[in-house]
């Protein structure tokens, strides 16, 4: 039975051919909801309803277009200062290292760091014992050259008697007249000898040489100090009056010479700009105002630059040595002058223009031509009158003849804050609530809890 022959496996029978068509069929509805979706999509889309479109304008049209919204402002007539802005670095009047005159050990330091010093006032002292030792011995070498010098005189007068009645040669008149003369020299080699001891007693007391603010102590109590040091025992500087020492380009310098022929010319300290706010929320006090001293007599030919200095009162002393500022210069005013601010100027290949606002809220492109720039404004010459508006923002989407909508400027409104009544103050803190007769809803906390309902 095993020699038997086996019949054939069944084959499994081929996917019909139809299969394919049908797969095809159930694709097309997802195709169509695809369809659909994108076409609802791009259509809410440019409706506003995602805020991909700006919302369509309510003003009117011109020809069935859209105004586009702009800002604008108008052409003003005014005068106009003419400020030059400079960094510069502050500079004290005077800046004094203490340096010793004489050698010797401090036996006492009378000044503080940071102190305020007068010219005169004593900061340091040096051992005088042996200045005092020179100059006790100089001033008794005069005295015994000043009793030979006595004695001599008295010796000389009597060779003067008898000379006259022949008891003595006149060799020896002229020689006691030389050794009288020789004395009398030496004497004021004594009083010279006794002037430098004294000075040098002098300098063991060390005094403040101007008035000004004492700096950090370089030296301690009980060091050796030496004529010869040069890192000094302090650092006084003088703060009032200051200087600022700025530059400007070398453009300016017609300017600038005018300004001072005409005048004293102001010098502003821009100081508000970085100072901290106050505690009680008051303004910062008004920048420091000095005046233009002079320039400096050369142009600084690798920066192209001429530097100037200014002197300032100081006397809140806002102004500090080493420090870097920014300094304003007005050099000119001009009268009555066209004024529009940059922002309303735009520039192409054919120069400067700007878009003028007309009275059917179309606007125009028109070449301006620009004077002179101070800060933010610019003075036109040419192509626009006082009075006219000209676009500010939105200016990208604009042509000559593009209907346009002017926004009104935004006022900020001042929201007045209620002033909350400190922890256990007696009374109720004033709230604003709803107006009277209106209904009042009850907060969570004022609702009293219900029992939910089972089922």
């Amino acid at each position: 039975m095993n020699d038997l022959p086996r019949p054939p496996l069944a084959e499994a029978p081929k996917a019909s051919t139809p299969t394919a068509p049908r797969r095809r069929r159930r694709l097309w509805p997802w195709l169509l909801l695809l369809a659909l979706l994108a076409g609802g999509g791009w259509y809410g889309w440019s409706s506003g309803w995602f805020g991909g479109a700006p919302p369509a304008a309510t003003g009117p049209t011109r020809g069935g277009r859209v105004p586009i919204p702009v800002t604008a402002v108008a052409a003003t007539t005014e005068d106009l200062p003419i400020l030059l802005d400079a960094l510069g670095t502050v500079q004290a009047s005077n800046t004094v290292t203490v340096v010793p005159q004489v050698s010797g050990r401090i036996t006492e330091i009378v000044f503080r760091e940071g102190q305020e010093v007068k010219a005169g006032d004593v900061l340091v002292r040096i051992d005088p014992r042996s200045y005092q030792a020179a100059l006790d011995q100089a001033v008794a070498t005069r005295a015994q050259r000043d009793a030979q010098l006595a004695n001599a005189r008295r010796d000389l007068q009597r060779y003067v008697t008898l000379a006259r009645s022949s008891g003595t040669s006149q060799q020896v008149l002229d020689t006691q007249r030389a050794t009288v003369a020789q004395l009398e020299a030496q004497l004021q080699f004594d009083d010279a000898t006794i002037a430098d001891a004294q000075a040098k007693l002098d300098d063991t007391t060390i005094r403040s040489p101007i008035d000004g603010r004492v700096g950090l102590r370089q030296v301690d109590l009980g060091n050796f100090v030496q004529s010869s040091s040069t890192t000094g025992i302090a650092v006084v500087t003088q703060l009032r009056p200051i200087s600022i020492t700025f530059t400007l380009p070398q453009q300016t310098l017609p300017q600038v010479i005018q300004a001072l022929e005409e005048g004293p010319v102001q010098v502003e300290a821009r100081l508000a700009e970085t100072a901290p706010p106050r505690p009680d929320g008051s303004p910062p006090p008004p920048n420091p105002i000095g005046q233009l001293v002079t320039l400096d007599n050369q142009v600084d030919a690798a920066t192209g630059t001429i530097k100037l200095k200014a002197t300032f009162p100081n006397d809140d002393q806002r102004l500090w040595p080493g420090a870097f500022v920014n300094t304003r210069i007005q050099v000119a005013v001009l009268r009555d002058v066209t004024v529009l601010p940059l922002v309303a100027i735009q520039r192409g290949p054919q120069g400067t223009y700007a878009f003028i606002v007309r009275d059917d809220n179309t606007v125009e492109q028109r070449p301006v031509t620009l004077g002179t720039i101070a800060g933010q404004q610019a003075v036109v010459l040419r192509g626009m009158r006082p009075g006219e508006r000209a676009v500010t923002s939105g200016a990208l989407r604009l042509v000559s003849g593009s209907a346009v909508q002017v926004a009104d400027p935004v006022v900020p409104v001042a929201v007045p804050r209620q002033r909350r009544r400190p922890p256990g103050a007696g009374g109720a803190a004033p709230s604003a609530g709803p107006p009277a007769g209106a209904p009042v809803a009850a907060t969570p906390a004022q609702t009293p809890a219900q029992p939910t309902p089972r089922p």
